[in-house]
């Protein structure tokens, strides 16, 4: 390995790790949702596993496109950043209408813990959050993935462009899970019992926050 795909792989473990940990739609929504819907450890693993996964891949393959279809890397930074404002208003339209359901799950006296059963209309809409994290997640680009990539690109390195994006891509989905699996982990040492009937109002209003960090302070 040349000592410039060794500085280029270590630059994009180092970018992967702090982009992931400094974006806190990467972990909050995934650790809010656990407590709130009552998810065991491993399906929120899993969950955050596959929407990791879906976050990196489309990132990947747009770039690869990009790469085989000769397009400039100002004009790849140019569709993640479209992708990532959708990705950002979806999060903040999800977490609202999350966090309506479950006020009006509140004022009807219907809150939900584990043993609850939802019902009708409101019980699809909070069944189907691993569908919409995931689907938010795969418009949720890498943005700084694009940059690293073009440069073995543009030297026709094509197994530099798959191991920097290898790298990226097991670096953040690991630092996902990781950083879950804490929060997760210390949550179980703290008596939540107080404001577990407004867990989902909580959880609604952090998938709320995250999004407006993302659109509007460019976490």
């Amino acid at each position: 390995m040349s000592e410039s795909l060794k500085l280029l792989s270590t630059t994009a473990v180092s970018i992967a790790f702090i982009h992931t940990l400094l974006g806190p739609d990467h972990y909050l929504p995934f650790v809010a949702l656990g407590e709130a819907k009552k998810w065991s450890l491993p399906k929120t693993m899993l969950i955050t596993f596959l929407c990791g996964l879906g976050h990196v891949l489309s990132s990947v393959i747009i770039g690869f496109i990009g790469i085989a279809a000769g397009v400039a890397v100002n004009k790849l930074a140019g569709i993640e950043t479209v992708r990532g404002s959708i990705a950002a208003w979806l999060f903040i339209a999800f977490g609202l209408i999350y966090m309506v359901v479950a006020i009006r799950n509140l004022v009807k006296g219907k809150h939900h813990s584990h043993q609850d059963h939802l019902n009708g209309e409101k019980a699809d809409t909070l069944k189907a959050t691993p569908w919409v994290l995931f689907l938010i997640f795969a418009f949720g680009p890498c943005e700084p993935l694009i940059p690293i990539v073009m440069y073995p690109a543009a030297q026709n390195n094509i197994s530099g462009v798959i191991l920097v994006s290898l790298l990226f891509s097991v670096v953040t989905i690991a630092t996902m899970m990781g950083v879950v699996l804490l929060f997760r982990l210390g949550l179980t040492k703290i008596n939540l019992k107080p404001i577990e009937k407004y867990s989902h109002l909580l959880a609604g209003f952090i998938i709320f926050i995250s999004g407006a960090a993302i659109q509007f302070l460019g976490l």
